[in-house]
């Protein structure tokens, strides 16, 4: 068995919005934090730093994790150098909306390749390495309201963050003996670049809460499920919407 040292975390899709703030509350519970970008080098290195100004720990790494062999041999050269993560968060994700009959088979193809197969991309080369530390993990999957409930131009989105809650839900059973905890977060509407173009004063009469939520608020919910507190949660998807339906 290794040798127990800091916990490492691994954020994707860590440079802003939700993931910037999963990264921060991360690194403020004493993990060691990863966090990956795919095109905002300059925000995930501002990330890093306020994580070190604050005391943590910290890196950042170019991933595209719709990348099946680039992402198993960056994650592994991580692994090789310093060691096996103990949390993954799964956050990196896309959209690429159009009514349906109008949406191109690109649009279908890159975000189901991105947000679901993301998940088999990222986790494929982490899983193993973590049961053998035999330390027990973290797991958990960014899902969405979309994937419970569905939304009027954004079946491929939907349908991608709808796999993500049935994927969870069957690796929480493969690796519950292992102590190895996976559960999902399906955030609503969130105060993040993805929902700037919305209008946010209709769409926040519509919420029970009457407001879009904070990244902080979702971050902190993962950060929970992070945490020793949640060794007896697995399998589970937390809904994070201010009460809509």
């Amino acid at each position: 068995m290794a040798s127990e040292g800091p916990r490492k975390v691994l954020v994707t899709g860590g440079s802003r919005g939700i993931g910037r703030a999963i990264a921060l509350e991360t690194a403020s519970a004493g993990f060691v934090v990863t966090l990956t970008y795919q095109s905002r080098a300059e925000e995930a290195a501002e990330v890093v730093l306020q994580i070190e100004k604050n005391g943590g720990s910290a890196c950042c790494a170019w991933l595209d994790i719709s990348d099946r062999d680039a992402t198993q041999a960056a994650l592994e050269k991580m692994m090789t150098e310093s060691g096996p993560f103990y949390g993954v968060v799964c956050n990196a994700g896309v959209t690429a909306d159009a009514p349906f009959p109008a949406m191109s088979g690109d649009a279908w193809d890159h975000v189901l390749r991105t947000n679901l197969d993301g998940f088999y991309n990222v986790l494929k080369p982490l899983t193993l390495p973590m049961v053998r530390l035999h330390q027990g993990g973290r797991i958990v999957v960014l899902s969405s309201v979309a994937g419970l409930v569905g939304n009027r131009g954004q079946v491929n989105y939907s349908a991608s963050k709808a796999g993500l809650i049935g994927a969870t839900r069957a690796l929480s059973l493969e690796l519950a003996k292992r102590k190895i905890t996976v559960n999902c977060v399906a955030p609503g509407l969130i105060e993040t670049e993805m929902v700037q173009h919305l209008p946010a004063e209709q769409l926040g009469a519509m919420i029970p809460m009457q407001r879009f939520g904070k990244p902080k608020e979702v971050a902190a919910v993962v950060g929970f499920l992070l945490s020793d507190a949640a060794s007896y949660v697995t399998g589970e998807t937390i809904s994070v919407n201010g009460g809509m339906a």
